[in-house]
């Protein structure tokens, strides 16, 4: 072969081999960019269903497998909630959001923005209507009845054809996207029945007990993520990343962990405390007394809250990690200093400190009791969104440093009208309320134990601000007139 033939040659192969690597680093552009910067981008709302602050940090199904992912990626999670779904699909088709997640269901309008995922749920689309009332069981009672459904929604699209194919006269009452749910409607009798997600009732029902669910449409709706175009990498890297999720059960584990179904507490519960009483509370209850003195708290309030949180049960575990007898997240137990969550004298002491610190957030011209429910359902729920309910309670004219007031609007956060203005968001407002009766009431017991002092107002003393967070006076300034 002659010099400039092997020139040739070589530059031939070169050229061939080149485009080959090009090839090769064209199979994953979008994830690479993913990895080059650092950040996976998604976008979502701020509803119960997806993504909202709760009182150990961001929760919600959406932002769990979306920090999965991005675990699996070996990335950070950037997630911004938006406003609404339209302002989601700007971000996507800008390029601006690699992936869009807030439980949502693939439609024209969504197509224009991104690709879609497989689903990696369907949800059973609920009849409801009010106790007392017929209970529907079928699609064709519907026909008969007012029917109430969220404009433009999923829900709207599978009635519009179960009328087209199995109920032609079926009508509906449609509410606009951004007002009440319309299982409010139900509730207040302006309609007969509504139509609810499955999801989205799990967390509904506790603000509407007077609704029950009649039936479930034979048609469930499909749940996915919708990845940005021209990245067809990242939409099956998404797709197998659910379809391994499932496989390994860990998606119907985040799934239940996410709902909002919640134990309600019952009067026969008193029997199991008293049992726990004579077979548990002995073994912890010289710690209780200990980190009572060194935070200046009621021993038997921390020993209420104890058995909330765990039933005095060392080895308690929750779905979400928190764990010991103060069932404390592994951040908590961080900042509070502790290394063995699982040791009961370690968690006793670092929930009575997290305790004494909560409470130093609320303002000083609280009086108890007040004062400490108030520090309680913040120690469940979390300060800032206690301090929501306190601007909302205000905002009715009434007094935001009485707990019985406060009480009243916590469950107010679970409600778009209020948490869509509140500072901190969604929160699940009935939970706090739970908590604190609870705690009421497992203190009233352990007071009424032969032998112990009656102290009706079990307090906590000021203790020092958190290092770096701001004095109680600064909070009390987001309540206008305060």
């Amino acid at each position: 072969m002659t010099r400039g033939g092997f020139v040739r040659a070589f530059l031939t192969a070169l050229i061939a081999l080149l485009g080959s690597l090009a090839g090769c680093a064209r199979l994953a552009p979008a994830i690479d960019a993913i990895r080059a910067r650092g950040e996976l981008r998604v976008v979502t709302l701020n509803l119960p269903t997806c993504y909202y602050l709760g009182a150990q940090g961001t929760e919600g199904l959406e932002y769990d497998l979306a920090r999965a992912y991005a675990s699996r990626l070996g990335v950070k999670l950037t997630m911004s909630a938006l406003a609404n779904e339209g302002a989601m699909q700007a971000e996507l088709a800008a390029g601006r959001a690699d992936i869009a997640a807030a439980s949502l269901t693939d439609t024209p309008d969504w197509r224009r923005a991104g690709d879609a995922a497989q689903p990696y749920a369907r949800i059973p689309q609920l009849v409801v209507y009010q106790r007392g009332g017929v209970q529907p069981r079928a699609t064709l009672q519907l026909e008969s009845a007012k029917v109430a459904v969220r404009a433009g929604s999923a829900q709207e699209r599978i009635l519009q054809r179960l009328k087209s194919t199995v109920a032609p006269t079926l009508q509906w009452v449609e509410t606009a996207p951004s007002s009440a749910d319309p299982v409010e409607d139900v509730d207040s009798g302006g309609v007969d029945y509504a139509i609810s997600d499955a999801r989205e009732f799990s967390f509904a029902h506790h603000l509407y007990p007077n609704v029950l669910v009649g039936f479930a449409l034979p048609e469930a709706r499909p749940v996915q993520w919708l990845v940005r175009h021209g990245a067809p990498d990242l939409l099956a890297s998404v797709n197998t990343f659910f379809h391994d999720l499932e496989a390994s059960g860990a998606l119907a584990r985040l799934v239940q962990q996410s709902s909002g179904d919640t134990r309600r507490f019952a009067y026969v519960e008193s029997r199991e405390f008293q049992t726990h009483v004579g077979d548990r509370l002995p073994a912890y209850r010289s710690w209780f007394e200990q980190a009572a003195v060194r935070s200046g708290t009621d021993w038997r309030l921390l020993a209420a809250i104890g058995y909330q949180e765990s039933k005095w049960d060392a080895r308690a575990e929750s779905g979400d990690g928190a764990r010991g007898v103060m069932m404390l997240t592994a951040d908590t137990a961080h900042a509070m200093g502790i290394k063995d969550r699982s040791n009961p004298q370690q968690s006793i002491f670092a929930g009575a400190r997290y305790l004494a610190q909560v409470r130093a957030m609320i303002p000083q011209r609280v009086p108890e009791p007040d004062r400490t429910w108030l520090t309680v359902a913040a120690y469940n729920v979390g300060f800032g969104h206690l301090e929501d309910a306190r601007i909302i309670t205000q905002a009715f004219g009434k007094n935001p440093d009485s707990w019985t007031q406060v009480r009243e609007r916590l469950p107010l956060l679970a409600q778009q009208r209020w948490y869509a203005r509140a500072r901190r968001g969604y929160a699940r407002g009935w939970e706090p309320v739970q908590y604190v009766d609870r705690i009421q009431r497992y203190l009233r017991l352990l007071e009424w134990q032969p032998g112990e002092a009656v102290s009706r107002s079990a307090t906590v003393t000021h203790a020092p601000v958190p290092r770096g967070g701001p004095a109680p006076d600064t909070f009390s300034r987001a309540i206008p007139g305060a």
